[in-house]
């Protein structure tokens, strides 16, 4: 023994050494990764060049193929004639049919004839709805340059068509003078489906960084920066993409060696970029190779590394420690043995009251699991029946109002058939139309009610909503022999909200005004329309006895009401209060000093750009 513990303790020396040299091993790898990773990054970056290369020159063949067919097609005589004598019925048709025969033959989209005015006169896609003849071009560069340059080249998406392509375009002469513009359309998809086979991503871009072509479809128009102005205003006026589909993508740019940089798309995908250029069409063509599959060979270049390291280091070590054991094995055998033995009678014990306790849990946990399942059955059935029931109470309130107005316009159509007023009776069948149309509406929107709105906020017209609110009530106004006093603004306002639910909410307010009067021989309310900055209020005022403190306390909480049994559920504040919060204002109730109370409808001012909102 006492020649075996120096052993041990010189195997336990180079065990330790060993630990620190894969230590430093592994902390140098670490630290070169970023450079192993550039270096595949790179790699990756010229493997794809030929892709670039194959790309731009597929582009250019296809578009100097086709950049010469206008001026060749400029040439024959018939184009000349119609243009001549568009109106020769008898020659228009030869025409066009010349037209599609020449753009099957030659594998193009469209080809078509425009007079100096660019009106089209003739087109090879005379055949189709989407035909290009009676429709103008002047405002296309393509036009506009062959009639001044003599050559005229554009890609845009189609205004007739909705399909992308390029555009060529030559002047018809006619002696000396230019009788008109021959154009040659080509659609480029067939690139687009080439590229969906490549593990790549290729865009090609314009001078703004348009997204004109891509094999990701959801990248179609967009750019890779914010656009200026300028290029807005030229865009919208050539026509060339449409506006509302020129949404910015979130790019970020990463330099990397060798001129090449690394793209970051929307935060959540990297590649690494090769960039040509098509100088003849303004595009930059950009082949994106995905950084992931680079990284992960870095990594597991660098994790190979690391683990031949480690395993020689741990062969080493398995062998020095299997020769310390050995050592000790001999010594420590024995009492090892005794341990065990008496481990193994200890854990038997412990195992068969670990077996008793975990039956009994099993039992118990049986048990529990049934009673839970009878508690959330008992749970979704009283869900149901509570909302079976608000919905119930909702649609009887709020279907209430329109009911009514629908009887009384049915009773004065009647009225007017008796006497013979035909005109008056259907004006009033239409309002009934309209009546139903609300109450459908209405019921689209009951599920505002409970806060749980999901309809669209916009700008609406608040005098328009007013009005429509007035002439929903005017029947139950004209019953009480009531007073509306309301100056109308002369300027039109809008705010934030639903039309048809914030009439529900002034149509509710008046109705109250009205109830809260029922005791006065003749009701008043006033409709008062407030700016203020940036909002915009509404104020129903009636002159009945105003409300108390406990009433003001709980005025908007569901199923409250200060009516008499059987004349108000206590829902139309409720519901009127959550409208209003969903469209970002506030409802409130005071009393006016000289008696009754004040409702205020506070909304968010809309700007006119915004549009009005749909029902």
């Amino acid at each position: 023994m006492t020649t075996s513990l120096p052993k041990t303790r010189r195997i336990r020396h180079a065990i330790r050494n060993i630990a620190v040299i894969i230590g430093v091993v592994v902390v140098a790898g670490l630290a070169a990764l970023p450079r192993i990773e550039q270096y595949f990054l790179i790699q990756t970056a010229e493997r794809e060049e030929a892709t670039l290369s194959l790309a731009i020159q597929s582009i250019r063949g296809a578009l100097d193929r086709s950049e010469a067919l206008p001026a060749l097609l400029a040439e024959r005589p018939i184009l000349t004639e119609i243009l001549r004598d568009p109106d020769n019925q008898g020659l228009l048709p030869y025409a066009n049919e010349q037209l599609r025969q020449t753009a099957l033959t030659l594998d193009v989209a469209d080809i078509w004839v425009m007079d100096p005015t660019g009106m089209t006169i003739a087109s090879s896609n005379y055949r189709l709805d989407t035909s290009f003849v009676g429709r103008r071009y002047d405002y296309r560069p393509y036009f506009i340059d062959a009639l001044t340059n003599g050559r005229g080249r554009f890609h845009a998406l189609g205004t007739s068509s909705g399909l992308r392509g390029y555009f060529f375009a030559a002047p018809i002469l006619d002696g000396t003078e230019i009788a008109g513009v021959v154009a040659v359309k080509i659609h480029l998809e067939s690139f687009e489906d080439t590229w969906a086979e490549s593990e790549n991503t290729i865009i090609v871009t314009d001078q703004n960084d348009v997204v004109f072509l891509s094999d990701r479809s959801d990248w179609h128009f967009r750019t890779l920066g914010p656009l200026s102005e300028d290029a807005l205003a030229r865009i919208a006026e050539t026509r060339q993409y449409p506006l509302d589909r020129l949404i910015p993508m979130q790019v970020e740019t990463e330099a990397l060696a060798d001129m090449r940089s690394i793209l970051t798309v929307s935060d959540q995908e990297d590649f690494v970029t090769n960039v040509g250029l098509v100088a003849a069409a303004g595009w930059r063509v950009m082949v994106l190779t995905p950084t992931r599959p680079a990284l992960i060979q870095a990594r597991q270049s660098l994790a190979l590394i690391i683990l031949a390291v480690l395993f020689a280091g741990l062969v080493g070590v398995l062998f020095l420690q299997r020769r310390a054991r050995l050592l000790e094995r001999l010594e420590q055998q024995q009492a090892h043995r005794a341990q065990l033995e008496r481990r193994v009678a200890e854990r038997t014990s412990d195992l068969n009251a670990a077996n008793t306790q975990l039956v009994q849990e099993i039992e118990e946990r049986k048990a529990t699991e049934l009673r839970l399942r009878k508690t959330q059955t008992e749970l979704v059935q009283a869900g149901k029946l509570a909302a079976l029931g608000q919905m119930s109470a909702a649609l009887s309130h709020e279907f209430n109002q329109p009911l009514a107005a629908v009887k009384a316009y049915a009773e004065n159509a009647a009225t007017f058939l008796d006497r013979d007023r035909a005109e008056d009776a259907r004006k009033n069948v239409t309002l009934i139309s309209q009546m139903a149309d609300r109450m459908a509406s209405i019921s689209k929107h009951l599920r505002n009610f409970a806060r749980r709105p999901q309809e669209k906020i916009s700008a609406v017209s608040l005098l328009e909503v007013l009005d429509a609110a007035i002439e929903l009530m005017g029947p139950k106004l004209n019953a009480a022999k009531a007073e509306l006093r309301y100056n109308r603004p002369n300027t039109d306002i809008l705010v934030s909200g639903g039309q048809v639910r914030l009439q529900q909410v002034l149509v509710n307010l008046l109705s109250n005004a009205l109830d809260a009067m029922e005791a006065r021989g003749k009701p008043e309310i006033e409709i008062s329309v407030v700016t203020e900055g940036a909002r915009r209020k509404v104020e129903v005022r009636d002159f009945g006895p105003g409300l108390s403190d406990d009433v003001l306390e709980n005025l908007f909480d569901p199923f409250f009401t200060t009516k008499s049994p059987g004349k108000g559920l206590g829902l139309g504040l409720s519901i009127s209060y959550n409208i209003v919060k969903d469209f970002g204002g506030t409802l409130a109730a005071r009393n006016h000093p000289d008696g009754g109370a004040i409702f205020v409808v506070d909304l968010q001012a809309a700007d006119q750009s915004e549009g009005l909102a749909a029902q």
